[in-house]
């Protein structure tokens, strides 16, 4: 029977919904695990560095397709191989990244789905000066390992411009950073943070959610998972239906398409979660403009 191999950014307590995301989308595109397709897991737990080694191992164990989260998954995949199928999910910028040749026609051995649009940063920090109009000063949680965040910290900085905020940047490359980066943002009087998309803040998003909290700084993610989790507010595309849309991509080629020939997928829809109780924690109203654009609100 086909294998299929899912390296994924964190850890099985912190991300085994998002496989099991895409579990489903296999199931019900009528594939049945141990019967019709083997799949295999392997567990990222947010450090970039473990990417080749799993890529590796998935390798030797001869996956007819491999799966493979985040930007410095893929390109840690690319270099792995030219010839296995690669599907990737949650990319910031597969042209960019040198992933694909173009979104359309990717053509080479991989392709999958992209995380966002060129605005997406933007956008985010134009919502966060919304709830918070007076904010002059924003502490942005950024991995210098992660590829991505240059083009994130470009848009955001554009933005950040127009809205007449200074970006603080805090650095953060493993979980100990996490406290010395809160710190900081606080003594140079950060008004709130952007957290950027990224494997270690989501993997350790209860941690940041409680920094945030303690530090009383109203914070921005882009995930839901984090609001979920007691954040105050995310913006961007669903994790889990991008996990499960994989499937789609893993069955096309199981079928015999070539990843070169399958353009990638921009996310159609962004959602706005926010958790009001946080909300009232932290002292904030939060103004019509903002809860009329609401996807869901958490009490």
């Amino acid at each position: 029977m086909p294998r299929v191999g899912y390296v994924v950014s964190g850890t099985s307590t912190g991300y085994g919904h998002l496989f099991e995301a895409a579990r489903q989308g296999l199931r019900e595109l009528g594939y049945v695990e141990g019967q019709t397709i083997a799949l295999e897991v392997r567990w990222v737990e947010g450090r970039h560095e473990r990417f080749p080694e799993l890529v590796a191992e998935m390798l030797r164990l001869k996956v007819d397709v491999l799966v493979v989260a985040s930007t410095p998954g893929a390109l840690a995949a690319q270099k792995a191989t030219s010839t296995v199928p690669i599907v990737f999910v949650n990319i910031a910028d597969p042209v960019g990244s040198g992933l694909v040749a173009s979104l359309a026609r990717p053509a080479g051995n991989l392709t999958g789905l992209s995380l966002m649009n060129p605005d997406i940063s933007g956008k985010r920090l134009q919502l966060l000066k919304e709830v918070l109009p007076r904010v002059t000063r924003v502490a942005v949680l950024t991995n210098p390992g992660n590829p991505a965040h240059a083009l994130f910290w470009k848009e955001t900085q554009g933005a950040a411009q127009r809205l007449g905020v200074q970006l603080q940047p805090e650095e953060v490359r493993r979980p100990e950073d996490f406290g010395g980066a809160f710190r900081a943002a606080t003594r140079a009087r950060a008004g709130a943070l952007l957290a950027f998309d990224d494997p270690l803040t989501a993997e350790h998003r209860k941690s940041i959610v409680a920094l945030a909290a303690r530090s009383r700084l109203p914070a921005m993610y882009g995930s839901s998972e984090f609001p979920a989790d007691g954040g105050l507010m995310s913006y961007g595309a669903s994790w889990t239906y991008n996990y499960r849309r994989t499937a789609t991509y893993v069955d096309k080629i199981l079928k015999g398409a070539k990843p070169a020939d399958l353009p990638v997928e921009q996310p159609m829809r962004f959602e706005l979660v926010i958790n009001m109780k946080t909300a009232r924690a932290l002292g904030l109203t939060i103004p019509r403009s903002v809860l009329s654009l609401v996807d869901e609100v958490i009490q």
